[in-house]
């Protein structure tokens, strides 16, 4: 069967062969300086990588190098990246630890005097950077950019800017690329963006140029609890524009993607959660009902969910908001036993992620430890479908690359 297949199957719970997925989300993406390495190693022509996702420093995984990794999935993704310019229009670019890349004709930076790197939101550099990456780092951390707030004069509407009707442009671009994934014989899982309700990432809003209204993380996490009012408000605002996108997305689109990205909000750390799950069943899975409801009753999209962290305990209420996949499946968090959850959940969600642990083994194992996770999480994870093989997170820079081949090469022959 041909990637699409094994994916289509995988995500239905239907036994079969383990689908692998590296560079199909901001989630499941590998860092520019492990995708020179792979190139490398598999002998692929030399060339710059893409930097895709800029936020946090993703490369463009080529058709070539996607062979030569056996990957089963290509994403969709939006228009504009974190910092809120187009990738288009490419040029070489020499990230500070000296590797020669391509970027956006906006991705514009400028160096401080600490030497960090920072970027500016749409590549306007006559506003303040909304983004830094320290001279020492490997991706771009956010600058919050919070306004006193006026507690008397706070508006929701301030965190409402960027949550507005679609546009023609970016229907347009979503039809190419719909148009594009029909032509492969890979699956397809898309971001369309609009739906990710208290993402953290993109609460200080690294793509505006003058973000107003609740934008400090610390700040939007008391407000949760202190404000839960202004909170609602966003996310019933938000909500509404975005079914009203996806019904225009969907006209477009239709049924070419296997499964859509919803939601990035993290709700574990590493031991517990970040909140009640009283809270989350209040604040935001009335959010997620509607608009995953409203997917299943006019699409065949699966719906994906990722949190990182220890999320167990809200695994049930995750499905009872009607979302099919969840990611990055953290292992290594309290509570988050492999076999446990494919006995408890397996038969409801579809585990996307899982299949090697990024923050001891990949990094600081040998590859003959990576081989042996990997096939103890696929023989857990992959009975009777319902897994998609990725590493629990991006693959991050410095990672050694005789591990991430060890990973891929270990799938190639389950």
């Amino acid at each position: 069967m041909d990637s699409k297949e094994k994916l289509k199957r995988a995500i239905n719970h239907q036994e079969g062969p383990v689908p692998v997925d590296f560079g199909g989300s901001a989630v499941t993406g590998i860092h520019v300086m492990v995708i020179a390495a792979l190139r490398e190693h598999y002998g692929l022509e030399k060339r710059p990588v893409k930097v895709s996702e800029p936020y946090q420093m993703l490369g463009a995984l080529d058709d070539d190098l996607m062979d030569a990794m056996g990957v089963d999935v290509i994403s969709i993704t939006p228009r504009d990246t974190m910092f809120g310019f187009p990738n288009e229009n490419w040029r070489e670019f020499k990230l500070p630890w000296g590797q020669e890349v391509l970027v956006s004709e906006f991705f514009k930076t400028t160096q401080d005097v600490n030497g960090d790197l920072l970027i500016y939101p749409e590549g306007d550099m006559a506003v303040s950077p909304s983004g830094r990456m320290p001279a020492s780092g490997f991706f771009f951390d956010s600058i919050v950019r919070q306004e006193p707030i006026d507690e008397a004069n706070l508006d929701p509407a301030d965190n409402m800017e960027e949550f507005n009707p679609i546009t023609q442009a970016d229907l347009d671009y979503f039809k190419a690329k719909a148009d594009w994934a029909a032509a492969s014989n890979r699956g397809v899982l898309a971001t369309f963006g609009g739906t990710a309700f208290g993402d953290i990432a993109l609460v200080p809003a690294p793509f505006l140029k003058h973000p107003k209204g609740i934008r400090d993380i610390a700040e939007w996490y008391m407000s949760t609890a202190l404000r839960p009012d202004y909170i609602h408000a966003i996310f019933s605002h938000q909500c509404e524009v975005a079914i009203q996108n996806l019904e225009k997305i969907y006209a477009v689109v239709g049924n070419v993607i296997d499964a859509v990205f919803i939601c990035g909000t993290d709700f574990g750390t590493q031991t517990s959660q970040f909140c009640s799950v009283d809270t989350y069943e209040a604040l935001y899975a009335p959010y997620y009902k509607r608009v995953n409801a409203w997917i299943h009753e006019h699409t065949t999209w699966k719906t994906f969910k990722h949190s990182c962290g220890a999320v167990e305990p809200l695994m049930s209420h995750f499905i009872e908001s009607g979302f099919d996949i969840i990611n990055p499946v953290q292992c290594s968090a309290t509570g988050m036993d492999a076999k446990a959850l494919k006995a408890h959940y397996g038969d409801k969600l579809t585990f996307w992620g899982g299949g090697v642990d990024t923050q001891h083994v990949l990094p600081f194992g040998t590859p003959d430890e990576v081989e042996a996770q990997v096939k103890h999480r696929v023989e857990i994870f992959g009975q009777q479908g319902g897994f998609v093989f990725n590493a629990i997170h991006n693959v991050q820079a410095n990672i050694p690359v005789e591990n991430v081949v060890a990973m891929i090469e270990t799938m190639r022959v389950l």
